[in-house]
């Protein structure tokens, strides 16, 4: 777990060994701990699939939670030992029996195991995990009509959006990027789609905080990795697919399988609709995977979409664009910028059409949304040119961002931009020939470099450039974008692209507080200093 999570603390007291006490508190002691024992959950409810290849120990014993970091297990739990990228999760079973777990889920039962734990040999932890995570929560998917959002660019946006249009007298979860919504509480995410552990378990936060909905972003790891396996979509929106993740994936035509999994069943469930973008050149094959008893819904400006945007009107400060679906058609205006937040807008509405809502009833929520933190935000400390901070890190984002900038700017267009370390190197030189395509002049610095050196990010990026002096290379991030600022002058466009709603940046052995709108800002104001 990663701390999102609320501890029965009662459950575990009745877990924790006991110490000597007086007869009569002993008594009263054992009485309580047995009364809660009955109320816990036992193993042999948990683990009941065809995954589970042997056990050693008894199924008969109660437990009072799930783990899968060894440093956070409390007395009764179940410690699943996951292989992971930098450790493998059998190498911490000792310590997690020694903080009191109970029972082990592992594809290797050592050869002596002592005999106060249960181990539990399955063939693929994550499977399992996924499946008792569910079903220790109480399947908070049956009680909430869950919507995934999958799709290389736009996931955030359009979680935001279908989140705000749905919200009326309840309040409706989401899991992102930028933040998880648990009803009760608002806290930062830690990563897009969380492990199934922590989505089923904030999930179940939602139900019990009164949610009926919730919305979430679907990675590809995500689905990949079996984060979301078995869960019940109520709908599932597929947005775009773009080169992206190809260090994982290794090819489009396999992230696009993955991608598909949410679809067609393969993710161990399928979705009641699927809602599809009809412009995406995969839009069309991603439809021809979905089974025949799911309710299928496109968008798009093609003129086959049964939800569609006709008459667009794009300028610095709105969108507007007349919305036809089969009910009818409308005029929608909306604060966004840009022509792929008419593809986001049209995917919200899409799918809470699909949901039982009526486009015509929500023209004033869509008018009212104020956007995403990092999506094309403005930055505005009375200069008298624009900046902007948006999250685009992939060549096709890049493209679509800089496009409509390019349209809509009446000087010169500037970026700041970085490529991430230890991440897909191949999409680098793409990105910067997207941007030398756009952009009057540009900065290329430090993103995350992680556990990558930069000159070696620089080199790749470098066999994308066209035009060598259009383009600066600073190993500074606040640096570039303090030049960047220099070099703006009345009319300009100044967009600083990659890292968006982060407030941090990321290197080899430290994490240091980086936010680039609070940065832009600080430094606006020094400059306005005479």
């Amino acid at each position: 777990m990663i701390g999102y999570l609320t501890f029965n603390p009662a459950l575990i007291h009745a877990f924790r060994p006991r110490v000597p006490a007086l007869a009569g508190r002993a008594r009263r002691e054992k009485e309580i701990a047995g009364r809660i024992f009955k109320m816990a959950p036992k193993l042999s409810e948990l683990f009941t699939d065809e995954n589970v290849v042997a056990v050693r120990g008894t199924l008969d014993r109660p437990v009072s939670g799930l783990a899968m970091d060894s440093r956070r297990v409390v007395p009764g739990q179940v410690f699943f030992a996951l292989a992971g990228y930098r450790a493998d999760g059998a190498q911490f079973v000792d310590e997690a029996i020694n903080r009191g777990a109970v029972a082990v889920v592992t594809t290797r039962i050592p050869t002596t195991t002592p005999s106060k734990v249960t181990f539990i040999q399955v063939t693929d932890p994550r499977v399992t995990l996924a499946r008792v995570s569910r079903a220790f929560y109480r399947f908070p998917d049956r009680d909430m009509e869950v919507v995934g959002v999958t799709g290389t660019n736009g996931k955030t946006t359009v979680t935001y959006l279908i989140k705000h249009l749905l919200e009326g007298d309840r309040r409706v979860g989401m899991l992102g990027t930028v933040n998880y919504d648990l009803g009760g509480r608002t806290v930062p995410s830690f990563k897009t789609t969380p492990e199934s552990l922590d989505t089923f378990g904030m999930l179940a936060q939602m139900r019990d905080a009164g949610c009926r909905q919730a919305v979430m972003e679907v990675s590809s790891h995500g689905i990949d990795q079996k984060r979301v396996l078995g869960l019940q979509f109520g709908a599932v929106v597929f947005t775009n697919l773009t080169r992206d993740h190809l260090d994982y994936h290794k090819t489009l035509e396999s992230y696009f399988e993955v991608k598909a999994r949410l679809f067609n069943g393969k993710g161990g469930a399928t979705p009641r609709v699927a809602i599809v973008n009809l412009d995406d050149p995969y839009g069309g094959a991603l439809l021809s995977q979905v089974p025949t008893d799911v309710r299928k819904v496109t968008f798009g400006e093609d003129r086959r979409a049964e939800v569609r945007a006709e008459d667009v009107t794009l300028d610095f400060r709105s969108t507007s664009f007349t919305l036809v679906w089969p009910g009818g058609r409308i005029r929608v205006e909306s604060g966004l910028i840009g022509r792929y937040n008419v593809s986001n807008l049209l995917a919200a509405l899409a799918t809470v059409w699909a949901m039982g809502g009526h486009p015509g009833e929500l023209l004033e929520k869509i008018r009212a949304f104020r956007g995403v933190p990092g999506r094309m935000e403005r930055i505005d400390e009375g200069q008298d040119f624009n900046v902007l901070v948006d999250y685009a890190h992939t060549d096709d984002a890049l493209r679509n961002a800089l496009g409509m900038l390019r349209a809509i700017t009446p000087g010169r267009l500037l970026v700041v931009f970085g490529c991430g370390g230890n991440r897909d190197r191949t999409k680098r030189p793409l990105m910067v020939k997207a941007v030398q395509e756009f952009a009057d002049f540009s900065f290329a610095t430090a993103d995350n470099p992680r556990g990558e050196a930069l000159t070696q990010i620089f080199d790749d990026m470098k066999a994308g450039m066209t035009d060598p002096g259009k383009m600066a290379w600073i190993d500074d991030r606040r640096r570039a974008i303090s030049l960047a600022l220099d070099m703006a002058r009345p009319g300009d466009s100044l967009l600083i692209a990659g890292k968006g709603h982060e407030s941090y940046q990321e290197f080899a052995d430290t994490v240091i507080p980086f936010d680039d709108r609070q940065v832009t800002r600080e430094l606006i104001g020094i400059k306005a200093i005479k």
